[in-house]
This record gives C-alpha cells, sequence and structure tokens, in this order.
C-alpha cells in the first residue's frame, strides 16, 4: 500500500529456524492495525527487523516509499516510526520526568533540560495520565505505568507511525483501556499504529485491520470480525 509500512518478501533465520518465512505484508496508513499469530509465530522478529533492531537476511521494508531495510534504529526513528517492546525499556533509577529528557543521539545518550523540551515532556505525562509522577523513580512504578512511561519516550520523538509490543502484556484492566484511549485518540490525530498483542479482547475492540501470522508468514488479514472467524486462523491458533 502506497505510503505507508510494508514488506516484500522479508526472510529472517537464526540457525536452522526460518522465524520470518518471505513475508510479503502491508500495513494500513492511518488506521490502527494488529499483528497477531500464536506464540512463536514470528512478530516480535519482525517489529526487530522492520525497526532496524536486527537485520533481516533477505527481502525489503519499505515506509513512505523509502526503503529503509537494514537502517539503524535512530534512522528508522528519524523517518518516523516508534516502537515500544516486550519488556519496558525504561532507565529504572532516572525520575520519570527525566526518563523523557534523554535522548538517543549518534554519539549517545545526551540529557537535555531546555525549557521547551521541559515542557513537552511534561505536556506528554499529563496526557498519558502520569503527570503526578514526574519526581518518582521509573522502578517505583507498577507495570503499566512504566508501558505509559514509555509510550510518552516514544511519543517525544513525534512518530508518524507507532509499533507496540504487547502493550496489554501484565497490565490491569483499567490501565488496558486507558492504553486503548490512548491509542484511539493519537489515531484520531493522524498517527498509524501496528499492534502485536495476544489480548485479543482489545485487538478487536480497537483495531481496525488485523493482519495473521503463523510460523512466520502472514496466513490472513482484513478487518477484526472477518478474520476472527477465517478457517486458517482457527487452524493457526486452535488446531481445528
Amino acid at each position: 500500500m502506497t505510503g505507508g509500512l510494508e514488506t516484500v518478501e522479508l526472510t529472517k533465520s537464526f540457525g536452522g529456524v526460518t522465524a520470518i518465512d518471505a513475508a510479503t505484508v502491508a500495513f494500513q496508513p492511518g488506521k490502527v492495525n494488529a499483528l497477531i499469530g500464536p506464540n512463536g509465530s514470528g512478530k516480535t522478529t519482525f517489529f526487530n527487523c522492520v525497526t532496524g533492531m536486527i537485520r533481516p537476511d533477505s527481502g525489503r521494508v519499505r515506509y513512505r516509499d523509502h526503503d529503509i531495510t537494514g537502517r539503524a534504529p535512530h534512522r528508522i526513528a528519524r523517518a518516523g516510526i516508534g516502537r515500544s517492546f516486550q519488556l519496558c525499556r525504561v532507565f529504572p533509577r532516572m525520575t520519570v520526568l527525566d526518563n523523557l529528557l534523554v535522548a538517543v543521539r549518534a554519539g549517545g545518550l545526551r540529557s537535555s533540560r531546555n525549557r521547551a523540551e521541559m515542557e513537552r515532556a511534561r505536556g506528554w505525562l499529563t496526557r498519558v495520565g502520569i503527570d503526578h509522577l514526574e519526581h518518582a523513580e521509573a522502578r517505583n512504578l507498577s507495570w503499566g505505568q512504566q508501558k505509559l512511561l514509555e509510550l510518552a519516550g516514544v511519543l517525544m520523538a513525534d512518530p508518524e507511525t507507532i509499533l507496540l509490543d504487547e502493550p496489554a502484556g501484565g497490565v490491569n484492566p483499567a490501565l488496558i483501556d486507558r492504553i486503548g484511549a490512548l491509542v484511539r485518540e493519537l489515531n484520531a490525530e493522524g498517527r498509524t499504529f501496528l499492534i502485536v498483542e495476544h489480548n485479543m479482547d482489545m485487538v478487536m475492540s480497537l483495531c481496525d485491520h488485523v493482519v495473521v501470522f503463523d510460523r512466520g508468514r502472514p496466513i490472513a488479514q482484513g478487518p477484526p470480525a472477518a478474520v476472527k472467524s477465517d478457517p486458517r486462523v482457527l487452524e493457526a491458533y486452535l488446531g481445528v
């Protein structure tokens, strides 16, 4: 699909195991997309290839009609793609506010405390609902609050497309609802989302377009209701 995130014959193996198997898939720009599939179907490896954390063996990654295959993560971030991780990547002994003021640069980590950036950081903390914790160390936050902090950190880079890796994993229902509401709000403002998630209630209620992976490649895609009843999906998940 023109202008969005897409892969062509993307392949990645680890030893004798093919994690991503010639996956060609396009995600809808301006929508909330989901990438789902059984455990071990290659979802996180796909994220890592797309965002430059690992280099694919072959195939291409394209974003907004540009080839970004194999670019370093900071260059992909500058292209407009941000991401979260299954295990939150926060600085545990830094305050919540300072977590947002630490930016990754080519020369390493640099702390910035100019007034404009501090106000922008506080704005995102307010937006995600943890502004009252700005002076707390990140290690003292609950898991769900750390997820919100990580999302605020992603938003500091002002990405057009955001990849979330299991945002509901280990999070209580109230915070799952908060994360879902944030995704809807940010999507309404023009940001595209691609979400890997095992919480099917969240996927079915939140997402516009769902892609299903099995054994490293897409087997079905479409609106949530259609995907949910697809025989190929039922077979992949349930073996029926």
